[in-house]
């Protein structure tokens, strides 16, 4: 593994560029490459990244350049979206940009499964069912060298981003999402949201085990950590490995990096809290990164409040199959959506697993078929007061929501909603 990092001042363009050469130097013969990345929701340094190896391999003899965007269900990017991500001025003759189209079978290839007792062991015994595995097909193609580049944060799904859950879930189909993040939702947001080793980070492994015994290229994981100051990326770890155990070696590496950057710690639990959405969190679907973040034990007090505030939103996702199907099963705690699925309800897990997370912790009485989830989750958004309430949230019209009114003991104004994991000081 090689590695660059500077926690506490960052990394400049230039040390970026010497290390990155030092790295590109040793990989020989790649005459036909694919940079798997992630997609316009992630804020790293991609863009610096992608420059300094096109620089690089300029110089030699390409006959194949691609680029996926492993977005897993989140929308397509644009072609503007795909440039500014890169960081290219303009698309040249000799790069084709690709979405991972996850519904697509046609673009699919299943080639394994996660076995049921693997399954049942990491979730305690509550999901039983197999997980196949099925991969982008482009990934299995005849490509010299696959870089995936992937930016590590606390994440409510997998412990951290990054490393293999780039290409598994990543680069996976619909049937795979969906039982990852229900095996997810039933190992527990809490349990895992930044912890390096969990149940649900071995199941992304082990469906990545799979998916690197039929690739045929040389793999090399390119692992960040940055940090934003001012609207502007700072680099601080860059952490370099190959092949499957090196992508793990790398992703422990730059978790420990976010753990210490990317986790702010209160003194005493918080009763109503603002975060502040960014605009490339445009729907329910990611902004619901506000509520996730603040699931640590012991954060929010029963009763609190936690209000999202997006006023660029306006919907819960972009994919309007998506979008009436979370319209249609509401915004609901765990026992209560488990409780729908036992009585035969046809549910995307993937969906179910989202409004879930979203919800956090809370009660469900069968016999009275009422909950009471264990804070209140509000939108501000461009959503109308109607809809919210049909769908089980709370709703604020965003003018009324003023900072002011959140400084002081038990309250929080956050800036950069949804980026930061919150936790108690110890």
């Amino acid at each position: 593994m090689e590695i660059i990092e500077n926690i506490d001042k960052g990394l400049s363009d230039e040390d970026l560029n010497t290390f990155l050469l030092g790295v590109l130097n040793k990989i020989k013969d790649a005459k036909k490459v694919l940079i798997v990345h992630t997609d316009y929701t992630r804020v790293d340094f991609t863009d610096k990244i992608v420059s300094i190896i096109l620089k690089n391999l300029k110089t030699r003899v390409i006959e194949k350049f691609d680029f996926l965007n492993a977005g897993g269900t989140h929308r397509e990017m644009s072609k503007a979206e795909f440039l500014r991500k890169l960081g290219l001025d303009s698309k040249e003759n000799y790069m084709n940009f690709y979405n991972h189209e996850f519904n697509n079978p046609d673009k699919l290839e299943t080639i394994g499964n996660i076995s049921s007792k693997l399954v049942e062991e990491k979730t305690s015994g509550q999901l039983t069912d197999p997980i196949p595995v099925t991969v982008n097909k482009l990934i299995l193609d005849d490509y010299d060298l696959i870089i995936a580049i992937s930016g590590t944060v606390p994440h409510e799904a997998s412990g951290y981003s990054g490393g293999l859950k780039i290409f598994f879930p990543g680069t996976s189909g619909p049937e795979v999402i969906d039982l990852f993040h229900w095996a997810a939702v039933l190992i527990g947001l809490p349990n895992i949201i930044g912890t390096i080793d969990n149940n649900a980070r071995d199941i992304i492994n082990e469906g990545s085990s799979y998916m690197f015994k039929k690739i045929k290229a040389k793999i090399v994981s390119f692992n960040m950590v940055s940090i934003e100051e001012n609207n502007k990326v700072i680099p601080v770890g860059l952490y370099v490995d190959s092949g499957f155990d090196g992508f793990i070696r790398a992703y422990k590496k730059a978790s420990l990096a976010s753990s210490k950057v990317h986790v702010k710690y209160i003194s005493s639990p918080l009763k109503k809290v603002v975060q502040v959405i960014p605009a490339y969190y445009d729907e329910i679907w990611t902004a619901g990164k506000g509520s996730y973040k603040l699931q640590k034990q012991g954060i929010m007090v029963k009763g609190g409040e936690v209000i999202i505030y997006a006023p660029h939103i306006k919907c819960f996702h972009s994919n309007e199959g998506m979008n009436s199907e979370l319209l249609s099963l509401g915004y609901h705690s765990r026992d209560k959506i488990y409780h729908l699925l036992k009585s035969g309800n046809k549910i995307s897990r993937n969906a179910a697993a989202h409004v879930i997370n979203v919800v956090g912790p809370g009660i469900f009485n069968k016999k009275t078929n009422k909950e009471k989830p264990h804070f209140k989750v509000t939108l501000a958004t461009g959503i109308s007061e109607d809809v919210c309430k049909s769908v089980g949230l709370k709703y604020r019209d965003p003018k009324t929501i003023k900072k002011k009114d959140y400084i002081g003991p038990g309250k929080l104004w956050i800036e950069d909603g949804g980026k930061y994991l919150y936790d108690l000081k110890k």
